[in-house]
């Protein structure tokens, strides 16, 4: 059996890509920031699946040191990583660059960015001694399209884009594939993130349409990890039927 290693396991796309992948058998690497939510997804996952192995790492993407120190502490049956899934991530403020908080950008530079680099960096090294592998990065259409009030958030999905582009031209010699999945208008807690717990204005992004769901994220994962061995694909976009782009959506 393989071994998948999910971060931002706790809800959203992150929770729905487990239990897909522990239902197609993988072992589990689970991580997030939320000790609690990380228990009861293990609990349900032993319970659920309970041929597939499973273990829980709490701590957060953003802290090199507890990356490093997460990823040394696992026990020899998980060293060998098959699949690096790369989710944690987060939007923080929908206002002008202008009137953007500093702190917000910081947050969204170092979750969505230099956390996919951190645990990249120190998973990458295993997968290049297995000469296989595979890491699905989730991007965003934020990453293709850039749109008002957005621009930071955009510049790290941009970032991921161009990380997934660069990592498939080093690692393709060593058999590790690399794939991104960049999903349009997706209905999880990404909107109550970023509108810092304003459940109004939250509700108001969906108004009029039907959102992408966690499943959905998940069947595009399962669709990717389960191509025969001699096909790679490389990157995925996926948008609600309503959604032409960042900028035109039809709303009733």
């Amino acid at each position: 059996m393989k071994t998948a290693f999910i971060t931002g396991a706790t809800s959203g796309f992150g929770r729905a890509i487990s239990v897909r992948l522990a239902k197609l058998g993988y072992h589990l690497i689970i991580t997030g920031r939320r000790t609690q939510r990380l228990e009861e997804l293990l609990k349900q996952l032993n319970s659920d699946f309970p041929a597939s192995k499973v273990i829980s790492l709490c701590f957060d993407v953003r802290d090199n040191e507890a990356c490093t120190k997460a990823i040394q502490s696992l026990p020899e049956t998980f060293q060998t990583i098959d699949l690096l899934v790369n989710n944690a991530g987060l939007a923080a403020g929908a206002l002008p660059f202008d009137e953007s908080d500093l702190k917000d950008f910081d947050q969204m530079i170092d979750t969505n960015v230099k956390g996919l680099l951190y645990i990249t960096k120190l998973i990458v090294p295993g997968m290049i001694k297995q000469q296989s592998g595979h890491i699905i990065n989730i991007s965003s259409i934020a990453g293709i399209e850039v749109y008002p009030n957005g621009s930071v958030y955009c510049a790290s999905k941009h970032a991921v884009n161009a990380i997934t582009k660069g990592l498939r031209l080093d690692l393709v010699k060593h058999g590790i594939k690399v794939s991104s999945v960049s999903p349009g208008m997706a209905e999880t807690e990404f909107s109550l993130v970023r509108y810092h717990g304003d459940a109004d204005k939250a509700k108001a992004v969906y108004t009029g349409l039907i959102p992408l769901n966690a499943e959905d994220i998940a069947d595009t994962v399962e669709f990717i990890v389960t191509r025969p061995a001699h096909v790679s694909i490389n990157d995925i976009q996926i948008n609600p039927a309503q959604q032409a782009n960042t900028y035109i959506s039809f709303r009733k």
